[in-house]
């Protein structure tokens, strides 16, 4: 099999350069070099993957660890991903991977095609794929290609991602995508500083371009001491998921230090506690605490009957029937089971 698989989205430019079109750094992009994801590469005046078919993670996961809480409950995926990412987070989990730039270290990695994977995944038994730990969008063309096949054989695809992705990949990518959880960060000053000069109102452009499209969206804010804390931070987050549909499930999340921010403290539950506080508040649904263990049950909006119990990465519906409707009161959750 080719190591190199031309792109998709990108232009030809003057000179042999090229523009890459499938994110919003829009990188351009001169002969012999890659752009900012680091595996994106201008051959010959052609934009090619360098990491088509190289999974480097392969996991079976439940749906619950992504986090996607009100998609698809107690169900399990295949978790893979390729090396790189667009962005540059300093507390980046999965740095070894999201930021390798080691053209070696992708060679060395075996080839594995779209079939196997989705093969994989029926012969394990399990429903669907997500495309996760690094950053999908930068995979688009593996992912896409997997996507289309799984969809086929009647299994769901699931993205999570930091939402920097251009409106054209969200519009290829839409037929075969059924849920993605969105990583929305924070505020300006920590998109810039934290995450590598990053616009915030790209990724808000992008959760409202989902959310208008119906696909089933789930917000995740990692809270870091000191950074995206306050409870300005809260109120703001809440405020936009809100405005777009108070149905959205938003999930503060626990942090560890790691990477480049090995000084910090874990996230003080209290912050959590408060950060959810506030989303309940502002009117959203559907509020999660995560990363801490334990149980985090969801509840029927209108008569509060558990709906989903969940220990830790485990869950059970135990109050949906049908399309997602509380058996207790028929209200219209907007869970998908």
């Amino acid at each position: 099999m080719p190591d190199l698989h031309e792109a998709k989205f990108y232009k030809k430019l003057k000179d042999k350069k090229v523009q890459c079109n499938l994110c919003r750094r829009s990188c351009a992009i001169s002969e012999s070099k890659r752009g900012q994801c680091g595996v994106r590469k201008n051959i010959g005046g052609k934009l090619y993957s360098l990491v088509y078919g190289k999974t480097v993670t392969n996991s079976i996961d439940s749906i619950e660890k992504k986090p996607l809480f009100n998609f698809r409950p107690g169900t399990q995926c295949l978790g893979i991903s390729t090396f790189g990412c667009n962005f540059f987070c300093l507390h980046c989990q999965n740095w070894s991977i999201s930021q390798q730039r080691a053209e070696e270290a992708f060679e060395k990695v075996p080839f594995t095609s779209p079939e196997e994977i989705v093969q994989q995944t029926l012969d394990t038994g399990i429903e669907g794929i997500a495309y996760t730990y690094t950053e999908p969008t930068i995979f688009t063309e593996y992912a896409l290609d997997t996507m289309k096949l799984a969809k086929k054989k009647g299994l769901y695809n699931v993205w999570v991602s930091n939402g920097y992705m251009s409106k054209e990949c969200i519009d290829e990518i839409f037929p075969f995508l059924d849920a993605i959880n969105i990583d929305f960060k924070g505020n300006a000053r920590f998109y810039k500083e934290v995450c590598g000069n990053v616009n915030v109102e790209f990724v808000k452009e992008n959760i409202a371009h989902f959310s208008k499209k119906k696909v089933h969206t789930e917000i995740t804010n990692l809270v870091v001491p000191g950074y995206n804390d306050s409870e300005k931070d809260f109120k703001e987050i809440s405020e936009f998921i809100f405005s777009l549909n108070p149905k959205m499930p938003l999930h503060f999340t626990r942090f560890h230090p790691d990477y480049k921010m090995p000084g910090l403290s874990p996230t003080e539950l209290s912050s959590l506690k408060k950060a959810k506080e506030i989303a309940l508040k502002q009117g959203l649904e559907y509020v999660y605490a995560g990363n801490i263990g334990g149980l985090e049950h969801t509840f029927c909006p209108d008569c509060k009957a558990t709906l989903i119990e969940r220990m830790g990465f485990a869950a059970q519906a135990v109050g949906l029937k049908g399309s997602g409707k509380c058996t207790k009161c028929g209200a219209e959750t907007g869970i998908i089971i």
